[in-house]
């Protein structure tokens, strides 16, 4: 999982520098980062990145608090101190001996136009709620395998938005260059601020990078910031699969949030661990409640995803507690294991590596470590397209590496599978929305927009379960639905080739061979091999236009509901409808006991005709009232 926050000059790097520095805990006053760091037994902060040679820095390399002044606070040289005083016994002027420590346009500059300097973007990487449990309750062994995939997989994430993402700008943007690497200072911490497990990172990377010719300009940082999912789910996928790979572990989804993307976690490690080591996740879920209810008053409808995120933020925000003097990773461990045994039982605790390795051998004994690139791409271009119509290469290529991990389990896969599925995805099933002017050069491939020509499935109503009314089936579960039945199109469409001699040419309009097939019994199979049984298959260009039009037909196969349901019946219970008869019937009750009140003795008065307000009074009838209609 990644995150993101921008760190800008308004005492924002401060915190950064004193705190995140010092594992997030609370810095004694006038103590050094370099003497606080080894009195609380805290790993100090390392240098990454392939932009650390111009600087006179190396991978690895700890981070001293100067240096992170510095670049952090003043977009300045790490080694300005020496740079600056001998340019000025050279006869350099002050000004001119401090431009000449500034990391491109000085910050000064920055600041006189009235903008707010960035100085950098502070990328947080951290591992599944079950993986944390495993690190924080293991042994010494499952606690290095755990740690070391986490940095490999950082590396992994970080080289990617060296090579494929990042960019300098200059001339207001018009004018842009791909840097040699980028600069960042990464600090590892190991709790939350409750004391419970939580292994992370925070990559602070510097918003400033070399063009070809040496100069130093700022990176776009909204392009980094646009692929940050895309980043996520590689650092995700690369350490599940490495832990996985290495313990003989296996994945399983698990639902968080009804009608949202489960979390693949750790098959073996139970919800109750999970519960006890994500004490900060349980405050933010009730805190989220009233904010939620809050904005539902204001707006009248339920939060987009969007929405969502917004107010997750501001749940999380509200209940951040403050911050605490860190303590020793021996401390921690040894505290976390006495907390879970006095929970759940010595036996339970000893025994959890064991439990998610038989979890694991069961799970890989039915999973093949093959990938069906063809119904792959399918899937990924139907959900993207789903959720958000419009896409771009990014979403496709997160939702490229979700479907790898979904589908393997935590088995490895061969290295570019995701963007073989990703490519496929959009050269078949993708549709190119940017147009391209002859007066301007092309866009850049990740700025291109897309989208596809599956038809859009109707919403339906998922049926409430332990007496929660029906609620609408989210975008993701429409998508899931939409995926289903293009694949089971194919699936259905795919045909055995003919046996041909060896040597006899394929008969063209007869099969067209696509990527993940197999051309015949004694060939070799290609590097991303198919994981159904018929692998000697292909899909004609008919066949493929007719699973389309099948899935425009009917994209919503009654097989794949699992509970859902379309009956206009249901509609009657919606949570609008809900709320409009629950309000009705308040009405009614506040409006009868006024009616109580005015009648003293209603036995004797009972030969007497109504009131005129009660006889008016009559229950509604289908269409009238508070939902007493369908919802259509």
């Amino acid at each position: 999982m990644l995150s993101a926050e921008k760190i800008t000059r308004r005492n924002a790097w401060r915190y950064y520098v004193r705190g995140v520095a010092f594992g997030d805990g609370r810095r004694p006053v006038g103590q050094s980062l370099k003497d606080a760091q080894e009195q609380a037994g805290l790993p100090p902060g390392r240098w990454m990145g392939l932009g650390l040679a111009a600087l006179g820095l190396s991978a690895g390399s700890v981070v001293s608090e100067r240096q992170l002044e510095l670049m952090f606070g003043d977009l300045r040289h790490p080694d300005a101190d020496r740079i600056e005083r001998e340019r000025l016994e050279a006869g350099d002027a002050p000004e001119a001996a401090r431009r000449a420590t500034a990391l491109g346009q000085p910050i000064e500059e920055t600041e006189q136009r009235g903008a707010i300097p960035l100085l950098g973007i502070d990328f947080t990487f951290r591992a599944q709620a079950s993986l944390i449990v495993l690190w924080a309750l293991g042994d010494e062994e499952t606690q290095r395998v755990i740690e070391k995939a986490h940095e490999r997989a950082i590396q992994t994430a970080l080289r990617w938005l060296e090579e494929e993402v990042a960019e300098v700008r200059w001339s207001s943007g018009r004018k842009r260059a791909k840097p040699p690497g980028l600069v960042v200072a990464a600090f590892q911490h190991f709790e939350n601020r409750d004391g419970f497990p939580l292994l992370h990172t925070h990559c602070l990377v510097l918003n400033r990078a070399q063009r070809p010719d040496g100069a130093w300009y700022a990176l776009d940082t909204r392009r980094l910031l646009r692929t940050v999912v895309a980043a996520g789910t590689l650092y995700t996928l690369a350490m599940t699969t490495e832990v996985c790979e290495t313990l003989s572990l296996a994945t399983v989804p698990r639902e968080v949030t009804p009608g949202l993307r489960p979390v693949m976690e750790i098959a073996g490690v139970d919800q109750e661990l999970i519960d006890w080591s994500s004490t900060r996740r349980q405050r933010i879920e009730q805190a989220l409640e009233g904010i939620t209810a809050q904005y539902v008053k204001e707006h009248g409808r339920l939060p987009d995803e969007r929405a969502r995120h917004g107010l997750g933020w501001w749940a999380a925000q509200n209940t951040r507690p403050q911050k605490k003097t860190p303590k020793l990773l021996e401390q921690l461990r040894a505290w976390w294991k006495a907390s879970a045994i006095l929970r759940f039982g010595q036996e339970k605790i000893d025994g959890l590596l064991q439990r998610c390795r038989a979890a694991g051998s069961a799970i890989r004994a039915r999973i093949s470590p093959r990938v069906d690139t063809v119904l792959a791409a399918v899937d990924v271009a139907a959900i993207v397209y789903t959720v958000r119509r419009i896409f771009n290469r990014h979403h496709i290529l997160a939702e490229a590496r979700r479907h790898l991990l979904e589908t393997l389990r935590g088995r490895a896969f061969a290295p570019g599978l995701d963007t073989s599925i990703a490519e496929q995805a959009l050269a078949r099933h993708s549709r190119r929305l940017t147009a391209v002017r002859e007066d301007r050069p092309d866009p850049a491939p990740e700025l291109l927009n897309y989208t596809g020509d599956f038809a859009w499935p109707k919403r339906w109503w998922i049926a409430g379960a332990d007496g929660q009314p029906p609620r609408e089936s989210s975008r993701y579960e429409r998508a899931q639905v939409a995926s289903l039945a293009v694949q089971k199109a194919i699936r259905a469409a795919r045909t055995t080739l003919p046996t041909m001699p060896a040597g006899a040419p394929a008969e063209t309009g007869t099969a067209t061979l696509t990527e993940g097939t197999v051309l015949g019994e004694h060939d070799p199979a290609p590097p991303h091999a198919v994981d159904h049984s018929d692998r000697g298959v292909a899909l004609t260009p008919k066949r493929r236009a007719d699973a389309v039009h099948t899935h425009q037909q009917a994209a919503m196969p009654q097989e794949h509901l699992e509970g859902r349901t379309t009956d206009p019946a249901t509609w009657l219970r919606t949570p609008e409808n809900l709320a409009r008869l629950a309000k009705f019937n308040l009405d009614a009750d506040a409006r009868r006991r006024l009616l109580e009140q005015t009648q003293p003795d209603p036995e004797a008065d009972a030969a007497a005709p109504a009131p005129v307000d009660q006889r008016q009074h009559r229950v509604p009838g289908p269409g009238q009232g508070g939902g007493a209609a369908p919802r259509r």
